[in-house]
């Protein structure tokens, strides 16, 4: 049997060389719309005559291009990681292949034309009035195809056949949807004799202010070039222009020039800015001479309707809320997005890292050992490797917004990518090459990684990676750093704060380094937005579906949300944290009376902010990029809180928009709240104890009532619900606590003692054939008006360490001794979710106010974003709703709060959570459409939580932010409110 032309090794065949996007006055037709439509569970290989003109189509569906078949009845969605999808056997695929068959009739009167399909997964065969034009593979690459000897006058049909899977899919590995067919635009494009098929537009900026600009145009005659707004006119492309001044182009200011290329039969527009990227001998990366630093995130396309099909109107939104989140910076992983993407990238402004459509992610998981047969050091794939590279390189070549070309994601190592970089570096050395596999830095300018420890990263930033060290796999090395050139390039964080479900933690302690290190130049959060696609169960509840909901038999159920938006684009507590912590002006606390304020811009000014506070605008001097200055603020009794917002509207934000703020605590200390000094006696009454305005049970010693408001508790709570990271072996914690039995705690009354000053309660909690559990003393004292609760509660038992496998250091090698071995102690020592107290109260209270860290959630390693202030939510607001339920909503530094007329006060402070669920419930939901309210409340108020890491990839909680096992004292005084 022949090879199937899906199974060649080759990119397809019959594709005209790539060119850049051109806006051209030249004839086009968009043919997106609906085409008609056949499906086939299986690969078919030879068409049946569906190509011709002639074939009657009129019995099959239609169906919208661009779309993907699955998300429209035919198959179905399948969300896979890094597994391959089909059996692992290059570059052959199964016989259950789907396979669509597209037709589309349109009109045509003019002559030569190229037929472009934007985006087509996995591969496609096409043909025009029953003339092969080609085939294709890469998915998220252009294809163009000249048409010009098949086109007639009038009426035309267009026959595309589309396969699931291809010798493609192997290059093809991203942690996305498997969803297929033809998603992107589909055009013809007239080509006039004469005309421009292609530019590139090379434009630099020198430190004097000067610029200057060339063309190298693909043309079959003379070219003239229109610069406006820089006073060329009809000047002939083949000169170089130099400026003595010219406005330079960057992601916080992005002016773009407009040139009109032309000959006799057309006239093309290209949008350019004037920069230039370089690596200093320092290993610093540079734009325009200044040293930037990406506060970005890694976007995958998605839209939770349309998966991978993505409007203007959605890409123009993705951008504006990526501005107004402080986010500077976007890797495109793990392919080139949507040309539209990029132009308002260049608009709006945005350093790109763009990428190339290529991963073979799954070669990592072959036996006996990893990587065998991966394609990118197998020389039968070169010309595949070469050609996605190109298509990469010669679409996008001319957005300023692209600073680094990278060449893909998690494809191992080889002599294919060597050649990828070989030619990036001769096409475009105006830009730096990135790779993140090429963990030794031999062919790449940029040494990036993935999921390193803060630990680890300082370490490099000091230039202290030894020769031939590496960490994934983990490698030693030996000799000196000096030998090594990767302490001598620019670091960037590939992929770090995985941000699934609740987190990511430490974002702080990461780019807190970017300050410390010139080489370590920030990096790219994974990933920009949760792809759960928007679904409704038997029952008509919507929710959001991950791997596993359309019956996959092989999947990786919820990893495919792991962003900082949610699938509607709401932002995450993770994304309002990293908001926070990346923030382009620093707003803290100066020398008494005063406010400091850093302008972390690389080129701006802070000219475009106003400073506003609760009575009124500072005046705030002229503070030039990196400047630090201190300003005095009013007197006030409590907290000052100063917001930087935008002076003009912008393009991406309206005015007021605020762009950071910062608080100034009071000048006098927060007092913590006492009784007054006379204490009651605890008295029996029937089936009770009193002791002022409360009622306890009289065997138990539980609190059932205070005032006429109905309370019971308190409960030790050890356990929460746990959390993606929670749940990962990198972190290790999930597992650990249900083995101590601590989602299951049984309590034993000790004893019950009632005496003049108060009452004293002894509880024992542990679980059934648990051996560990904590001991637990509740002091219960008052003033005839509040009741005051102590707490003491100490662990009892044997709790062993706990273990888990992510092992890489995570402690500062150059801390102090003693400090290091208690950091180095706590890592690996018996965790808790929680040391603090579950109450019960009726449903009805559904508003909650309190004076504390809001006003969303916080956790240790996730409290940036709260700032200090009194705030309202009912139970129900105060849910975040990840799209696997898990622990949330935790409220930090609450001095008192109140629900249900019941106002609690801590001594000093206690984190604060209720819910209409239990923690049992919350941890057994696949979605938010599984949570049934119960007909009461369970309150939290817990003395310490644990904080949250980014372990379900990468570094779980540092040591600094975990909650050992370990006793504690607390207090909080309760009242009736009126």
């Amino acid at each position: 049997m022949s090879q199937r032309y899906f199974e060649d090794f080759s990119p397809g065949f019959g594709k005209a060389a790539p060119r850049a996007v051109l806006a051209s006055d030249a004839p086009w037709l968009d043919l997106n719309g609906d085409w008609a439509f056949r499906f086939s569970p299986i690969g078919l290989d030879e068409p049946d005559g569906f190509e011709s003109p002639d074939f009657d189509d009129t019995q099959w569906d239609r169906l919208p291009v661009p779309s993907h078949w699955q998300l429209h009845g035919y198959g179905r969605p399948a969300y896979l990681n890094i597994p391959y999808p089909i059996p692992v056997d290059p570059p052959f695929v199964p016989d259950e292949n789907q396979t669509g068959d597209y037709r589309r009739e349109f009109q045509w009167n003019g002559s030569s034309a190229v037929l472009r399909f934007e985006g087509v997964d996995s591969c496609a065969r096409v043909w025009l009035n029953g003339v092969e034009l080609g085939v294709t593979r890469g998915s998220r690459l252009p294809a163009e195809f000249d048409a010009s000897k098949a086109l007639v006058k009038g009426r035309n049909v267009l026959a595309v056949r589309v396969h699931q899977y291809s010798s493609g899919t192997y290059l093809e590995d991203q942690d996305t949807w498997r969803i297929s067919g033809i998603f992107r635009d589909v055009a013809l494009l007239a080509r006039p004799v004469g005309g421009i098929r292609d530019v590139f537009v090379r434009a630099e900026y020198s430190a004097d202010g000067s610029g200057r600009v060339r063309f190298d145009v693909d043309a079959d005659g003379p070219v003239e070039v229109d610069i406006p707004l820089l006073g060329v006119a009809a000047a002939p492309t083949t000169d170089t222009f130099n400026f003595e001044r010219v406005r330079p182009w960057s992601a916080e200011d992005p002016f773009l020039y407009e040139a009109v290329l032309s000959t006799a039969s057309e006239r093309v527009r290209v949008r350019y800015g004037f920069r230039t990227v370089a690596i200093t001998d320092e290993g610093v990366l540079t734009v325009n001479g200044q040293r930037i630093v990406l506060r970005g995130v890694n976007r995958h396309e998605f839209d939770p309707d349309r998966g991978r099909v993505m409007s203007p109107e959605l890409i123009r939104r993705d951008v504006e809320l990526m501005k107004r989140h402080n986010v500077n910076a976007v890797r495109t992983s793990h392919y080139p997005p949507h040309p539209t993407f990029l132009d308002i990238c260049d608009e709006l402004g945005l350093w790109v890292v763009l990428e190339c459509d290529l991963e073979t992610h799954a070669f990592d998981q072959t036996q006996p050992e990893p990587w065998i047969g991966n394609p990118s050091d197998d020389p039968r794939w070169r010309e595949a490797y070469l050609d996605r590279v190109q298509r990469t390189v010669e679409r996008d070549k001319n957005h300023p917004s692209i600073i680094i070309w990278s060449l893909g994601n998690e494809a191992g190592d080889g002599q294919n990518l060597e050649a990828m970089a070989e030619w990036v570096h001769e096409r475009d050395p105006s830009r730096p090459v990135h790779y993140e596999a090429d963990r030794l830095a031999r062919y790449v300018d940029i040494y990036g990684e993935m999921y390193r420890t803060p630990a680890v990263v300082r370490r490099i930033g000091q230039g202290g990676l030894r020769p031939g060290e590496m960490f994934y796999p983990l490698t030693e090395g030996a000799g000196d750093p000096a030998d090594d050139r990767r302490n001598r390039m620019p670091f960037i964080y590939t992929e770090f704060a995985h941000a699934m479900g609740n987190g990511p933690g430490a974002l702080a302690e990461y780019m807190r380094l970017t300050d410390e290190f010139p080489r370590v130049q920030g990096g790219f959060v994974w990933e920009w937005i949760d792809q759960g696609l928007r679904t409704t169960d038997a029952q008509d509840r919507e929710f959001f579906a991950y791997g596993g909901d359309f019956g996959e038999e092989l999947h990786d159920a919820n990893y495919i949300c792991d962003g900082l938006m949610f699938p509607d684009r709401t932002p995450s507590p993770g994304m309002l944290e990293y908001q926070k912590v990346i923030e382009p002006v620093v707003i803290e606390p100066g020398s008494p009376g005063h406010i400091a304020i850093r302008n972390r811009y690389a080129f701006l000014d802070l000219s475009h902010l106003r400073f506003t506070h609760d009575q009124g605008e500072l005046q705030v001097p002229r503070v030039g990029p990196g400047m630090i200055v201190e300003v005095p603020v009013p007197a006030v009794d409590g907290w000052l809180t100063v917001r930087a917002e935008l002076a003009e509207a912008t393009a991406w934000a309206p005015e007021g928009h605020v762009v950071a703020w910062g608080q100034v605590p009071p000048a006098t200390p927060e007092k913590s709240p006492t009784l007054s000094e006379v204490r009651q006696a605890a008295k029996q009454s029937g089936e009770h104890l009193l002791l002022g305005p409360a009622r306890f049970d009289r065997r138990t010693g539980t609190l059932v009532g205070l005032g006429d408001r109905q309370l019971h508790g308190p409960r030790l709570a050890l356990w929460r619900a746990p959390t993606d990271n929670d749940r990962s072996a990198g972190q290790g914690d999930a597992d650990y606590w249900k083995a101590r039995g601590l989602d299951r705690l049984l309590h034993r009354t000790v004893s019950v003692e009632a005496g003049d000053d108060g009452l004293t309660v002894v509880v024992r909690s542990s679980a059934a054939n648990s051996g560990c559990g904590y001991l637990s003393t509740y002091r219960w004292e008052s003033d005839g008006q509040r009741v005051r609760l102590n707490v003491h509660t100490e662990p009892v038992g044997y709790w062993p360490e706990r273990t888990f496998f992510f092992d890489e250091e995570t402690v500062d090698a150059d801390q102090p001794d003693e400090e290091r071995k208690e950091l180095l102690r706590r890592h690996s020592a018996p965790s808790l979710g929680r040391i603090g107290l579950m109450w019960q109260l009726p449903e009805e209270p559904s508003q909650v106010q309190w004076f504390g860290a809001g006003p969303g959630e916080a956790y240790p390693d996730s409290r940036q974003a709260a700032q200090i202030g009194h705030f309202h939510a009912t139970v129900d607001e105060l849910q975040t709703p990840y799209v696997r339920p898990q622990d949330n909503g935790t409220r930090a530094d609450v001095r008192w709060a109140e629900i249900g007329g019941i106002r609690i006060e801590g001594d000093p402070v206690f984190n604060l959570a209720a819910r209409r669920w239990s923690d049992r419930q919350l941890a057994s939901a696949r979605h938010q459409s599984d949570l049934v309210p119960e007909p009461l409340i369970y309150l939290y108020t817990d003395h310490a939580v644990q904080g949250v890491g980014s372990g379900a990839v990468g570094p779980g909680i540092l040591p600094r932010h975990r909650l050992e096992v370990r006793a504690a004292d607390f207090a909080f005084i309760l009242s009736a409110t009126a």
